[in-house]
């Protein structure tokens, strides 16, 4: 974040310190056995970011594997250049997804925006929810509650054993099952996520009526608002009642399917009614910007979880798929 400026929009200028940043990934850095050209090629990359480097130099790497990545990254720098801002960058990509961008460097495009959103947001919970847009999630259920914990997070104290703090949670891993131990965070204890932001290591309970489920929400209504300029509000539901259902928009992969058969009148698969982890209803006041069959009526959102226990939203669902009368 630091490595970027706020421009006059208040989107996230992308600066040479912020690419140089990239050139500095073990996948791009040099190494003993790099070749002289390999070496040369960075240390003009990290004198002049955005030099033009020719497919034909590229070719002239003795490691293939290094002028792939190389490929990889100055096309993603490439992107990030044309659009001038994270924000610009992003919506270009969900637009039209070339050239191909690394999931980690899609999320962190996610972080960033996120964090911009968010930095003047005093509410904990808000920011762990806000997490579940960039970082997949594993569920479990604890004494009646829904939890959702950083998968990486719990898959490493799994493989080490290692305790992190109260309430048990049980993660299933490629390893022997292992009890892992985080901090749930609540009303009472919530000031503890500010010394540990950057470690991923609080979990919150996504149960309706609980506040992760209403940050949630906050969280959406800000991402729209940042990227989309369109003021929505959005509440979480118990279920959806509706008999003259228009819109929905899956926040993932399985939330989509579901949405889909239940809006077509088919009935999903059996379980996964039962993988559904969130819902929504989202209204857009401003009935000039909504196409004509959704003018009045509520957008419904859902979030639902993998049948292994896992959540990886995908919040370019959010821009992609609202129903207004020009694209966004």
């Amino acid at each position: 974040m630091h490595l970027l400026n706020v421009g006059e929009e208040g989107w996230l200028e992308v600066t040479p310190d912020f690419i140089r940043a990239y050139l500095t990934r073990p996948e791009i850095h040099p190494i003993d056995e790099s070749c002289a050209e390999e070496v040369k090629l960075h240390d003009e990359l990290m004198e002049d970011p955005f030099l033009v480097v020719s497919d034909a130099r590229l070719a002239t790497l003795a490691d293939r594997d290094a002028a792939e990545n190389y490929a990889v990254v100055l096309a993603y720098r490439d992107l990030l250049k044309s659009a001038r801002t994270i924000e610009g960058a992003y919506l270009a990509l969900m637009r039209h997804p070339t050239p191909v961008v690394p999931p980690v460097f899609v999320d962190q495009m996610v972080h960033l925006i996120l964090r911009n959103i968010l930095k003047d947001v005093r509410d904990p919970i808000r920011l762990r929810a806000a997490e579940i847009f960039f970082r997949e999630q594993s569920v479990s259920t604890d004494d009646g509650r829904l939890m959702l914990a950083d998968e990486e997070i719990v898959d490493m104290h799994a493989r080490t054993g290692t305790d992190t703090g109260l309430g048990q949670l049980l993660a299933e891993t490629g390893t022997q099952m292992k009890s892992v131990t985080l901090d749930v965070l609540s009303e009472d204890n919530k000031d503890i996520y500010w010394g540990r932001s950057d470690r991923f290591d609080t979990v919150v309970d996504f149960r309706f009526e609980q506040p992760a489920l209403d940050a949630f929400a906050r969280v959406i209504e800000g991402w729209l608002n940042h990227l989309v300029r369109i003021e929505v509000t959005v509440e979480p539901r118990p279920r959806i009642e509706d008999s003259d259902w228009r819109w929905h928009i899956g926040l993932d992969r399985e939330a989509t399917e579901i949405l889909n058969a239940l809006y077509e009148g088919n009935a999903p698969p059996a379980d996964s009614m039962t993988r559904l982890i969130g819902l929504f209803r989202m209204k857009i006041p401003d009935e000039r910007l909504v196409i004509e069959r959704v003018k009045g009526r509520p957008i419904y959102l859902a979030l639902a979880q993998t049948a292994q226990d896992r959540v990886k939203m995908k919040p370019q669902n959010l821009i992609t798929n609202l129903p207004l009368l020009t694209s966004v």
